[in-house]
């Protein structure tokens, strides 16, 4: 097989080094976190506590954005441990999808048909409080080259998989040394056509989006689409907005998955700025999720009611294709549910 050319590895070192700086350079000490913006230290105690239970990871291009002296910053609503996740409430899970019973092997979960995600990363640049995936047994789908192989063995044979979607996790914490030799593995086998990322990191850690990415990316037969995750127009600054340029200045189809969070962007106001300020950095608008009822993120749950009634504001503010879709994922069901009106 031909080897795609960021697999050879003749990556320059230029290309790579601002991005694994500020990946070597997160803030992960509740401390740190507080006293840079200025918050009521009394928090730390249950900062501490909840970050036992799952890690604060924070790069610092992100936490320029956030306003100091607010606790409310939305931004931040979505970084900081606290108390709220100690306190346990019925009906939230470790695996509120399932996905254990959905993961034939090691760094697969195929839940629908068409479409599987490879689980290509087991860390994120930033752990967002609501992760449904803060408990997923990352340590046993961690893969070694032979295991790789193993899970590519399992896409070749399934001829009705079009679409491979590189998760985590966060795939682009990955180097693209070994992003570009598994997009080559990918477009060697015959039935896929897409490539599809899902990926939080040129949101919140823009220098990400270098030549090498782009490379691999768009380097091979497969169709492009990188799905982003952001939830506040606030997390759009200067330097990101050229980072997506870049991307679809390259052939990249951008898309943009939010959740829809309490205190967050459960208001039409933010939710509309959000769609407008995608839109201006060449993102389409594709899914508002539901929240999922993972364990230790029940205080970001916005009922459905109101959700319906937020979506329906946005359809009178906004033309239909900056409405994203409002939608919760149900284990077992054959794609996203959405969630409709009452007839």
């Amino acid at each position: 097989m031909t080897q795609h050319p960021v697999a050879t590895g003749e990556i320059p070192a230029h290309e790579s080094r601002r991005w694994q700086e500020d990946m070597a350079d997160l803030v992960t000490d509740p401390r740190e976190l507080i006293e840079l913006l200025q918050l009521d230290p009394q928090q730390l105690p249950a900062a501490f506590a909840a970050a036992g239970e799952f890690s604060l990871r924070v790069p610092r291009p992100f936490l320029k954005r956030m306003r100091p002296g607010d606790p409310r910053d939305p931004l931040l609503l979505q970084v900081l441990p606290g108390a709220p996740e100690l306190q346990p409430r019925p009906g939230f899970s470790a695996d509120p999808l399932q996905e254990a019973a959905a993961n034939p092997v090691p760094g697969v979960v195929h839940k629908y048909r068409g479409r599987l995600l490879l689980i290509a990363a087991g860390q994120c640049a930033v752990n967002c409080r609501y992760c449904f995936r803060r408990q997923f047994p990352y340590g046993d789908n961690h893969l070694s080259r032979g295991q790789w192989q193993r899970a590519l063995a399992y896409i070749r044979a399934r001829g009705e998989v079009r679409e491979v979607i590189l998760s985590g996790g966060d795939p682009l914490v990955l180097n693209d040394r070994q992003l570009g030799w598994l997009a080559a593995e990918l477009a060697a086998i015959p039935q896929l056509d897409k490539l599809r990322v899902h990926s939080r990191l040129p949101i919140v850690a823009p220098s990400r989006v270098n030549d090498a990415l782009i490379a691999w990316l768009t380097g091979s037969r497969l169709t492009p689409v990188l799905v982003l995750h952001c939830n506040h127009a606030n997390e759009i600054d200067g330097e990101v907005r050229a980072a997506l340029q870049k991307l679809r200045g390259a052939g990249v189809t951008l898309l943009n998955q939010a959740v829809l969070l309490k205190g967050v962007n459960d208001s039409a106001g933010a939710l509309e700025n959000l769609s407008e300020a995608l839109f201006a950095a060449g993102v389409l608008p594709y899914y508002l999720h539901q929240l999922d009822r993972v364990r230790g993120a029940a205080h970001f749950e916005v009922e459905d009611g109101r959700a319906l009634q937020l979506v329906a504001q946005l359809r009178q503010r906004l033309p239909g294709y900056l409405v994203p879709r409002l939608v919760r994922e149900i284990p077992g069901e054959a794609s996203k549910s959405p969630l409709l009106e009452p007839v």
